[in-house]
């Protein structure tokens, strides 16, 4: 519990990943409208930070307002833009760069002086390889030609699995995997989370303030928050959920938790992890390899309590229910017990 006062009070800016957090898949997550527009209400500083290259900026702020959910275009942060950006940067205007993915990512390109191109014989100086639900195998071909022949290989972000309503799906580090085990190396640059580049870009924005990110997936966002340097709020919504937590190394150990983004503003919705084993109404013993929850109380508030147990033993643990009140508490956190 964070004593009493809002979470939110204690940041300039609120950095949102978005499909987990904000949507899922074209549908708003419920609660997300109303916390983002009682931020803005509130005069507060909003920013979105996206892996998702298959979209610019202005499609993702035209998607977020039809949504219901107020964004501006210099809200948003792709890793497309910040891919393009990137090869500007290292290379001669009108340089020919090799596009996998979306027509968004090519459309970063162009804006940015570059020209994209789909084949290897066009002589590309870099491929950019970002997510598009259309990208098949000739593209991956085309890439794995190039990249053998000398061109810079840029990944756009490497997230393993997408959310969707029927459960996690390939995404693009899924495809990066493919390239890299025909080209038997990794990509020279990978632009989005977990890297820092996004997050550290939205927290110039705050100034002087403190930056609090706001993210679903432990891997990308919660990582990338903490190599930032930046406080962060896992919300369990998206891909991520309460066993994943128990088992997070260290660089992917979130500030807080809360179950949705209520916890932005409602002190008893949030938790910071880890809790004291004792605290809160609930108590964890070790025993036999395992963690006995006994008690009664909030399930965040035993999520805390776990967290602080199973993040100070020395392998992977059991969760085991000790009173009727902590079987509850388990499965309201989809925990088996």
């Amino acid at each position: 519990m964070i004593d009493g006062e809002r979470l939110v009070d204690g940041y300039a800016l609120v950095v949102f990943d978005l499909d987990g957090v904000i949507y899922l898949i074209d549908r708003p997550i419920p609660g997300a409208v109303e916390a983002v527009t009682r931020l803005h209400g509130e005069g507060r500083l909003v920013a979105y930070a996206t892996n998702n290259a298959s979209r610019r900026s202005s499609e993702v702020a035209d998607l977020l307002t039809g949504m219901g959910v107020p964004a501006r275009a210099d809200e948003v942060l792709t890793s497309a833009a910040a891919a393009a950006e990137l090869l500007r940067d290292r290379f001669p205007a009108g340089s020919a760069v090799l596009v996998v993915g979306a027509e968004a990512l090519r459309a970063e390109l162009r804006a940015a002086g570059l020209t994209p191109v789909a084949t290897a014989e066009e002589d590309p100086v870099a491929v950019v390889q970002g997510y598009g639900p259309q990208v098949g195998w000739a593209d991956l071909a085309e890439a794995a030609v190039a990249v053998r022949g000398g061109a810079t290989w840029i990944a756009t972000n490497t997230d393993r699995t997408l959310p969707s309503g029927r459960g996690p799906l390939p995404g693009n580090g899924s495809l990066v995997a493919a390239l890299r085990t025909a080209l038997e190396r990794d990509p020279d640059v990978v632009v989005g989370k977990p890297e820092p580049a996004l997050f550290a870009t939205a927290a110039r924005r705050a100034g002087r303030g403190r930056t609090l990110v706001v993210g679903d997936r432990l891997d990308t966002d919660i990582e990338g928050a903490r190599r930032a340097g930046l406080d962060s709020l896992l919300v369990l919504t998206g891909v991520s959920g309460a066993a994943e937590l128990l088992a997070a190394p260290v660089r992917r150990r979130p500030t807080y938790v809360s179950m949705d983004l209520t916890g932005l503003f409602d002190p008893a919705a949030v938790v910071r992890v880890p809790g004291p084993a004792d605290a809160t109404g609930w108590s964890v013993a070790a025993r036999d390899g395992g963690l006995d929850l006994a008690g009664s109380g909030r399930p965040l508030d035993a999520l805390a309590a776990l967290c602080g147990a199973a993040w100070s033993a020395t392998g992977p643990v059991a969760v085991r229910a000790g009173s009727p009140e902590a079987a509850a508490a388990l499965t309201a956190l989809g925990l088996p017990g």
